[in-house]
């Protein structure tokens, strides 16, 4: 006789995955469009030039307020809901079933784990990405950075993309994407649970507890910001660059080149452009989508 647990229907493990995502971007958004903005604040140029807008996480927000409404801290929420269905789907219903496997016992295995999953998932919801950084950039003159799309919505952004450049130009800047993500992944399940395991050993927290949850989300937050920041710029600025008709970057070639161009231009620490508010979005974000993850799995697994 099999005494086996038969293993659920991998949808639902992948909507778990995206509903956990989708749930803590509703409260994470905010400061993904701050993020965003000074991530592009002073492209290309080097400091004293520009006019700076955007000095820190609370006070951007407060800009935001003053200058566009409450409607602004939400700008871009719709792709962002698709791109956190289809990612967090993906990277977490995948990651979830090579888990149960037992691949990821091991550091090395969860770390392959993570970073395949998290390729997967950002390949897949490009397109999304892609409009929600352009969206959220978009604003009035008075405090606009980077390229201007003027699109009127997601829709409208994806085939008028669609249109223009093919369905290549919707994966434009995916491979910046896709490091940015793997890294991300990587740095988040790996170091989650080993922060977790730290927590306890210190007597920082009871094994099993909400505390050794938020400290271990806490402390893998940091090092998900220092290693993925870099990688987030310039994700951000491939995505938003302008283009020519054909589909082409006018700013940047690829990686390598929005790279060196940063650097060149902004100095080093342009790499960690937004790193603040990107910090602050990645606590609450990451506690609240893998509580709702597990949350969700125990509803629909």
């Amino acid at each position: 006789m099999n005494t086996q647990t038969a293993k659920p229907p991998l949808w639902k493990d992948v909507l778990s995955g995206g509903l956990a995502g989708c749930g803590a971007c509703l409260v994470s958004n905010p400061l993904e469009v701050v993020k965003t903005r000074m991530q592009l604040q002073g492209e290309l140029q080097s400091k004293k030039t520009h006019p700076v807008h955007y000095k820190n996480a609370f006070q951007a927000l407060w800009v935001l307020l003053r200058t566009e409404g409450p409607r602004s801290l939400q700008a871009g929420l719709v792709p962002a809901l698709f791109y956190q269905m289809v990612m967090n789907g993906v990277r977490l219903g995948t990651y979830s079933r090579v888990q149960a496997a037992g691949f990821t016992d091991s550091a090395f295995g969860s770390a392959i784990a993570a970073c395949a999953s998290g390729l997967a998932g950002a390949a897949l919801a490009s397109p999304f990405y892609l409009v929600k950084t352009q969206l959220q950039v978009q604003t009035s003159s008075s405090i606009a950075v980077g390229f201007q799309h003027n699109h009127m919505g997601m829709v409208s952004a994806l085939t008028g993309i669609r249109r223009r450049e093919g369905l290549k130009g919707l994966w434009r800047g995916v491979e910046a994407a896709g490091l940015r993500v793997a890294v991300g992944s990587t740095a988040q399940l790996t170091t989650f649970t080993r922060c977790k395991e730290l927590a306890v050993r210190a007597g920082l927290a009871k094994q099993g507890t909400l505390w050794q949850i938020l400290i271990g989300c806490l402390l893998s937050s940091v090092a998900l910001a220092i290693c993925m920041t870099p990688f987030d710029v310039i994700s951000t600025r491939l995505y938003n660059q302008p283009t020519t008709p054909d589909g082409k970057g006018r700013l940047y070639s690829g990686v390598l080149d929005c790279l060196r161009r940063t650097v060149l231009s902004e100095g080093p620490l342009a790499l960690y452009k937004g790193i603040g508010p990107a910090y602050l979005r990645m606590g609450p974000h990451t506690i609240l989508s893998l509580l709702l993850w597990d949350v969700f799995r125990g509803v629909l697994v």
